[in-house]
């Protein structure tokens, strides 16, 4: 399996703001029909995979390995668990393609498997009551400043955004991380979930309004997040 890493920072995503009811259903079709495309792509990407091709299997975790390690690193502050966590989730899914019929809901899947994953490990942890290095109390390790070098007004800008994320609920930040941090489509979160569309879009909208909030009592302005990023 190729090395699996990511430089994904959601400070270098589009900055989360409140907009219309109009906006964001709009939002929701473009992502919709950007899902449609992807899932075009990827149903034979998958079907290729599951008959032994390793270039089709190499494409797919070069695709989403990434987003799962940006996401599981924003959740746990650690580098080396992240990176551990995507292994095994991958793992798992190449264990099980060979019979995996593609209908929409591979995303949804391996993000589930690695969160799922990820949360064990985190209750495994917990019971054996290990001391808590450096990454998981949220300061960067040597290797991880050495390859981020963010600047000083970056990292206040990011140690703000972990301390208003922390402010939400496990619910709220979780669909906030899932949808900026793992680039997960509105579609696939609602399968995540097993909810609606329209109710999963209240919820995220919903978060975001807490997020902003948060930031604002910090005295960061939710625009100042984007930076010089340019996320999608």
């Amino acid at each position: 399996m190729p090395p699996i890493s990511s430089d994904r920072d959601p400070l270098r995503e589009r900055a989360p703001s409140e907009r219309g009811g109009a906006t964001r259903r709009a939002d929701a079709a473009t992502d919709a029909t950007g899902a449609e495309d992807s899932a075009d792509t990827l149903a034979p990407l998958l079907a290729r995979a599951a008959g032994g091709d390793s270039q089709a299997w190499r494409e797919i975790v070069a695709s989403f390995a990434p987003r799962v390690h940006g996401l599981l690193r924003a959740q746990c502050r650690d580098h080396e668990l992240a990176e551990e966590i995507t292994q095994s989730a991958f793992c798992t899914i190449a264990a099980k393609i060979g019979d995996y019929v593609e209908s929409g809901r591979f995303e949804s899947w391996l993000f589930r498997i690695a969160v799922n994953r990820l949360r064990d490990e985190m209750r495994r942890r917990a019971r054996h009551a290990r001391p808590m290095g450096d990454e998981a109390l949220g300061v960067a390790s040597a290797r991880s400043a050495a390859a981020a070098r963010p600047s000083v007004v970056e990292a206040e800008l990011r140690a703000k955004l972990e301390a208003a994320l922390a402010r939400l609920s496990e619910a709220d930040r979780e669909i906030v991380e899932l949808r900026h941090t793992g680039g997960m489509s509105f579609r696939a979160l609602s399968d995540y979930y097993d909810e609606p569309l329209g109710t999963l879009l209240a919820r995220h909208h919903r978060a975001l309004k807490k997020l902003k909030a948060a930031l604002e009592s910090l005295g960061v302005d939710a625009g100042d997040l984007a930076g010089g990023g340019g996320g999608s």
